[in-house]
């Protein structure tokens, strides 16, 4: 590993890299290579990005003798064949625990395999290990895992976003081609603008849930992280589907991802909210945003203000009804079925009471409480019946700024990555880092980050481009414009 005292200097490795070094070499060796990376990873000395809580050697050196046995064979090969992957750790992946980044889930083993994890492994990916990130999912910095905080690839004292940093930061860190997130509120586009690489959020019901440990219900999604948006378009073709273990699943036909990258963007209309260019966002973040959109806009695209009238109250509604469904969600955790269990006390409520209080993290408890609150008899119309009825309204909005044009586009995040502990005292400060995500989220629409460029200290920009639900072709089209701006730049 190519290290320094600041950044993890490795090189992002792409699918078609990884598949170049199966066919070179042997996925076996593919796998070896990425361990012994892994390996290195000097977690104790605070200079290691933590990436990784545990490795699923065995299935994926026998999934990598698979593919050799198969290219011995001359036998067609599947199209992730051999292309090293990890899963977040809140994905069950039979073989390997499934924490969430809690105590209180220390040692579950889960007997089943989530459907998108499945569908990798059918398509020929060697499953490196489970990945580190915010306890349930809950967090934008990696700092509430249980098992420590991830250190962003590219500044190694800064935060890689959460709570799925430790995806973000496998890929960044060229530990995997790709990884599996899930997006909540950002969960998956943040880390991914805060990492330097590519991330998805596909349209609620377009990835099978089944097999994701909950945060929030309506909310939760899972998609890919990448080192490019090729890899994205191929990874979400694997996913997507209807799925009959996952009643929200959608039925909808799966688009040609890859093959709606061949066409151009020219003609395309490009969205741009007002009011994510307000106060609180950084200039070096705005300019660089802006270079984006005039680019689009020398591509042949058409540039429309649009208006998002909502969005101030997008924060306020994401934490009623995210904690609210959170509240009912880990209600299951109670040191009887699975995990820890406290020691017992005299009563099965005291069991209970102690077990929750041992193995919930500080940010998990206030979260519970808070949703709680939201749902009591006094509140519940006050303030859960309130928030869903501001999502319709945000909802609404996207709605009507689609009717005159085709994507959006954006600031990802307000500011760069921050410090590890920068934040951790002031919860609403780091709520607010998710001011330009959960809108996109609570409308179910789908959403994407991609890499615009630095600030003037290296840190990683991000810009976030959103489409119509299930219109992720488009999406990833702008997506790659936006690449080739870079790469030209």
């Amino acid at each position: 590993m190519n290290s320094t005292e600041t950044q993890i200097e490795n090189k992002l490795l792409t699918i078609d890299e990884a598949r170049a070094a199966v066919q070179a070499t042997s996925a076996t060796a593919v796998a070896e290579r990425q361990y012994t990376l892994i390996a290195q990873d000097d977690v104790a000395t605070g200079k290691g990005i933590n990436s990784f809580l545990a490795l699923s050697r065995e299935r994926a050196l026998a999934q990598a003798a698979r593919i050799d046995e198969l290219t011995a064979q001359g036998k067609p090969l599947p199209p992730l064949a051999g292309v090293p992957i990890g899963i977040k750790d809140v994905l069950a992946m039979t073989g390997s625990p499934a924490t969430a980044g809690s105590l209180i889930l220390k040692g579950y083993m889960p007997p089943y395999d989530a459907t998108a994890v499945a569908k990798l492994e059918a398509a020929g990916a060697v499953l490196l290990g489970k990945l580190n990130c915010d306890e349930f999912a809950m967090g934008s910095s990696n700092e509430n895992s249980a098992y420590g905080p991830v250190r962003n690839p590219r500044a190694l004292d800064r935060v890689p976003g959460g709570s799925s940093g430790g995806s973000a930061a496998a890929v960044a860190a060229g530990f995997a081609a790709a990884t599996l997130g899930t997006d909540t509120g950002g969960s998956i586009r943040q880390p991914a603008a805060f990492c330097g690489v590519v991330g998805v959020l596909p349209t609620y019901g377009r990835v099978s849930r089944y097999g994701l440990i909950a945060f929030a219900s309506s909310l939760d999604r899972v998609g890919p992280f990448t080192a490019n948006v090729k890899d994205a378009a191929t990874l979400l073709g694997v996913l997507a589907g209807k799925d009959p273990l996952d009643a929200t699943s959608s039925d909808r036909p799966v688009d040609d991802y890859v093959g709606a990258l061949a066409k151009p963007v020219e003609g395309l209309r490009i969205g741009v909210p007002e009011e994510y260019f307000g106060e609180g966002l950084d200039p070096e973040i705005r300019a660089a945003v802006e270079r984006v959109i005039a680019g689009l806009k020398d591509a042949g695209c058409t540039i429309v203000p649009v208006r998002l009238p909502h969005t101030a109250y997008a924060i306020p509604t994401y934490y009623v009804i995210a904690t609210a469904e959170a509240s009912s969600n880990l209600s299951r955790f109670d040191g009887v079925r699975f995990g820890l269990r406290a020691p017992e006390g005299k009563t099965l409520s005291g069991m209970y009471r102690k077990t929750r209080d041992e193995g919930f993290g500080a940010e998990v408890k206030r979260r519970i409480l808070l949703g709680t609150y939201a749902l009591s008899a006094g509140y519940y119309d006050a303030y859960y019946r309130k928030a869903q009825q501001v999502r319709t309204l945000l909802t609404r909005d996207f709605l009507t700024a689609f009717e005159s044009c085709d994507a959006i586009v954006g600031p990802m995040t307000p500011t760069p990555p921050f410090k590890i502990g920068e934040k951790t005292d002031d919860p609403v400060s780091m709520y607010l880092a998710d001011i330009y995500s959960v809108a996109a989220s609570l409308a179910g629409i789908c959403g994407m980050s991609v890499p615009c460029g630095e600030t003037a200290g290296k840190l990683p920009i991000g810009v976030q481009i959103m489409a119509r639900h299930f219109d992720e072709a488009t999406m990833l089209r702008v997506g790659l414009a936006v690449e080739k701006m870079q790469a030209n730049s």
